[in-house]
């Protein structure tokens, strides 16, 4: 039966959400802020319902009228049908609803703290990274593409609009690549990664497969021949989340990719992360420099940065003059950290393990820098850095949730949120970046 809802905001997720007649709460993706929708319920909770959208009764001025259409179904742009002034308008609501939701934060305090949400200037053709996973069609042959975000759900897309022009069409070209390599053996590869670079012009191609035999010279040949691939390199792993590394091999070229960052070169190898956005990247960067107080303010600091990578906030803190502590624990990130200390003439002391176990050693520091995962820190995190005393904290979160959850942490140990700036590193999509500061009372 259908039903008609006005719809009231976006969540933090695909979907947006208004209420039924009887007054439920109903999440219906591919819908925008203040329009009229009508919907068919096809889940019915307790507290919630989901509903398919129907059709568009009253369209509002946040649904996009131009711009590139996308019609696959893997899930990854889940925001297209949004203006991109919506897109920005929504992210910066999530980061403040956020704070005022989990931090119990006032809401006008949370409101005049943050700023408006950093526009990308590429909302396609932005990202330098694909992952791509592996299936079979139903004859038995293999197949590449996406799969879907939380799900199991796999989609055979030839082109993905988001991605550098140079890799767009990597989809369908190493399809047929590795589909003629495979041929009728099972050579256990389960993941594709392509890195492009549009200052450095280098493409790399990562093949992930389990350990055993793999016919290298003929996977080189015909993957460089898809594409014209700078590095390919194979990554001997287990298959599942952990994806435990146990190797990586050189199949043809410098088994490296290579970066630009404003003034900064940045080396990456398989399987070391690097921001998908580099432009946005420097913006995040940008903003943790003058959140700290600017280049005279950082010179001779003492400052750590935790969850380092390959030195993202490092080198270019370095750079400015500050005396940098680097905790990063996955091996060949801090083998790139080193790497790029060195490519950038600059000293780190890099610190190899676990930012919850190394922090209590690193001593008294003047600032700090913390790039953590989604999940956020670790719950005796803030409380090891305010025993570390740094006088300024930049937070950089992925999730707004995690982010408000520690921002209360600290504010219990004597820090204050000063300012929330949040960074587009992502169009098209719910995911925002967020350069939170804060500040010792």
């Amino acid at each position: 039966m259908e039903q008609q809802v006005t719809i009231e905001r976006m969540t933090y997720g695909p979907a947006a959400v208004g209420h039924l007649p009887g007054g439920k709460a109903v999440f219906v993706e591919g819908a925008a802020p203040g329009e009229t929708v009508s919907v068919e319920v096809e889940q019915d909770k307790k507290t919630y319902a989901r509903a398919r959208l129907v059709r568009v009764v009253e369209a509002s001025d946040a649904r996009a009228t131009a711009g590139l259409r996308c019609t696959a179904a893997c899930g990854g742009c889940p925001w297209r049908h949004l203006s991109y002034e919506a897109q920005l308008a929504a992210k910066r609501s999530a980061v403040v609803d956020a704070l005022v939701r989990t931090a119990h934060m006032d809401a006008a305090r949370a409101d005049g703290l943050v700023a408006p949400c950093m526009a990308s200037r590429r909302q396609d053709g932005y990202r330098n990274k694909l992952e791509l996973g592996v299936s079979a069609t139903r004859d038995g042959k293999f197949n590449l593409g996406f799969r879907e975000e939380g799900s199991r759900a796999f989609a055979a897309v030839d082109r993905c609009p988001i991605a550098h022009k140079k890799i767009e069409r990597a989809p369908k070209a190493l399809r047929g690549a590795l589909r003629f390599v495979q041929g009728s053996a099972d050579l256990g590869l389960f993941r594709v990664g392509v890195r492009h670079s549009l200052s450095t012009g280098e493409l790399e191609v990562a093949l992930w497969t389990r350990p055993g035999a793999f016919p290298r010279a003929l996977a080189a040949k015909v993957v460089g021949d898809a594409l014209p691939a700078t590095s390919i390199v194979r990554v001997l792993a287990d298959p599942g989340s952990a994806r435990k590394v146990k190797g990586v091999e050189t199949l043809a070229g410098r088994g490296w990719w290579r970066e630009r960052m404003g003034e900064c070169l940045f080396s990456t190898q398989a399987p070391s992360f690097f921001q998908v956005n580099t432009a946005q990247a420097q913006r995040l960067v940008d903003a943790v420099i003058e959140g700290l107080g600017g280049e005279d303010a950082l010179s001779g600091q003492r400052v750590a940065d935790l969850y380092a990578g390959g030195g993202t906030f490092s080198i270019p803190l370095a750079l400015a003059g500050a005396d940098v502590v680097a905790v990063e624990a996955s091996g060949s990130s801090v083998r790139d950290l080193r790497f790029n200390a060195e490519l950038n003439q600059v000293y780190l002391d890099v610190v190899g393990g676990d930012a919850a176990h190394e922090l209590s050693t690193l001593g008294a520091l003047d600032a700090l820098v913390v790039d953590p995962p989604r999940a956020g820190l670790a719950e005796t995190v803030p409380a090891d850095i305010a025993k570390a005393g740094p006088r300024r904290v930049a937070y950089v979160s992925c999730d707004p949730q995690t982010l408000a959850r520690d921002v209360a942490r600290f504010e219990q140990l004597g820090y204050e949120l000063v300012s929330a700036c949040p960074v587009d590193m992502f169009p098209q999509t719910f995911h925002v970046e967020t350069v939170a500061l804060l500040s010792r009372r």
